[in-house]
Formats: C-alpha cells, structure tokens, sequence
C-alpha cells in the first residue's frame, strides 16, 4: 500500500473519530452544567480534525490522478469507508472514557481558565494518572440505556442520511473525476452540493433538536436520561450512516458524472 492512502486512512480515522467523540460533549454538558465551556473546548480538538480533513481531500486527488483506472480504486475507497466505520464504532465505544476525561477538562478549565494550564495538567502525574483510572471498557451496563422505542425516528432517519451524504460527499466527486477525468474539476466543485444537503438537515433538523433537548434538561423538562438515550441513538446512527456509504458511493459517484455533463 502506498504512503499516501495510509496517510490518507490515518487522517480519514482521526476525523471520524473526533467527529464521534462530539456527542460526548452535550453529555458532559449537561453533567456539568456548562454547555458553552465544553463546546467551546471541544473546539481544540475540532482543529485537528479540520486540518486532518484538509490534508485528506488533496492527497486522495493526487493518487487518483496518478492512478485514474476505475476498477482500481474501487478497494481503496471502500478502505477509506472501512476506515471511517471502524473509527466511528471505535469512537462510540471511547465515550464513556472521553466522557469521564472531558468532564474534568470542562471542570478544571473553570477554575484555572486557561488552555495551557490545562493542556500542562494534562501532561502532568496526577493528570496521566486520572486519564489512565477514566478508562472504561464498555459493558452490557453500557448499552443498556439505549431504548430505541424512545428515539425521535424521523431525527435518527435524518442523521443517518446527513452522516451518509457527508461521507460521499468527500468521497464520491473524487471518484467521479476518475470516471470523468475530462470533467475532474467540475465533479470536485459539486462535492459542496453533496455536502450542503447534509448541512441542512444537520442545521435545520438535528442540531435544533438536541439543542432544545440539551436545554429542556437543564430546565428539568427532559430527564437525563432520556438525553442520554437521544445522543446514543445519534451515535448508533453515525454508523449506520457511515456504513451506507459502501452503497452510495458508487450510485452518487456516477450522479455526480451526469450533473456534471449536464450543466
């Protein structure tokens, strides 16, 4: 395997899995009653996963124009696809953990308020040493707040096809550009068309709701526990979404030919 798809899965697990771990911090919102904090936190790990992605989209266009056969690359983006499943189930798992750990950063940056000081604690005895007792390896007690009799079906659909758009999105025009390579740069413009449909329901249907949610549990309108059944439904739907991919790819892939041809 060539350097450049291996970096490419490297970037493509850690974005996935930051993504994942984002969930976690309305949990630890809500635990700890500073919503803004733990947003505005978590935006420190979001860098890196916006560079990651920076980085991704480029070095998979050059291995495609070096190696534009079709029939090729097929397994390298299925790989790619694994790759973000993988890093999604993977990321679920962890957020008991991440969980436990962020609630302390959120806690700690409230009393220090300062990112150095806690990034230093971090790297501190006592800070290795909480890391190391946060870990949690999940168990049947884990899953077992998840109640999908409780779950807004019509916001889970959502998710699932906005978290399937946005994997092609990034994937799909790559593709298309291999099967069009006359059309390349048309096809790599029109992953923002892919993608703006996965904004929209994330804007106008799932960030609301689980906004209103976060709120309503502040309010004691909602019970945790209920809040905490949501965000695990949004996460199981993460990995649906992001496992559809294996079949959208290709179907999107050639749509993105013919609307390219066309316009």
């Amino acid at each position: 395997m060539e350097i450049q798809i291996i970096i490419v899965l490297v970037l493509n697990f850690v974005i996935t899995l930051i993504g994942t771990l984002a969930y976690a911090t309305r949990l630890v919102g809500v635990k700890t009653g500073r919503v803004a904090v733990s947003f505005a936190l978590f935006n420190i790990l979001a860098l890196a996963s916006r560079t990651a992605n920076t980085l991704q989209v480029p070095l998979l266009t050059k291995y495609v124009e070096e190696n534009p056969k079709p029939d090729s690359l097929i397994a390298i983006f299925n790989m790619i696809i694994l790759t973000a499943t993988a890093a999604s189930i993977i990321g679920a798992a962890a957020i008991p953990t991440f969980q436990r750990i962020f609630s302390k950063a959120v806690s700690a940056f409230s009393v220090n308020r300062s990112v150095s000081k806690l990034v230093m604690h971090s790297f501190s005895k006592s800070g290795v040493r909480y890391i190391k007792e946060s870990i949690k390896i999940p168990t049947k007690s884990t899953f077992a707040i998840f109640n999908l009799r409780k779950l807004p079906i019509r916001i889970m659909l959502l998710n699932t096809a906005a978290v399937t758009l946005i994997t092609v999105g990034a994937l799909s025009p790559i593709f298309a550009g291999s099967l069009e390579p006359e059309l390349r740069a048309t096809c790599l413009t029109l992953s923002s068309v892919i993608n703006g449909f996965a904004v929209i329901f994330m804007s106008v249907f799932i960030d609301p709701y689980l906004s209103i949610m976060t709120d309503d549990v502040l309010d004691g309108k909602c019970s945790e526990a209920d809040f905490n059944n949501c965000v695990a439904g949004i996460v199981f739907t993460k990995i649906v979404g992001t496992a559809l991919s294996f079949v959208v790819l290709m179907p999107a892939a050639y749509v993105i030919v013919w609307i390219a041809r066309l316009i």
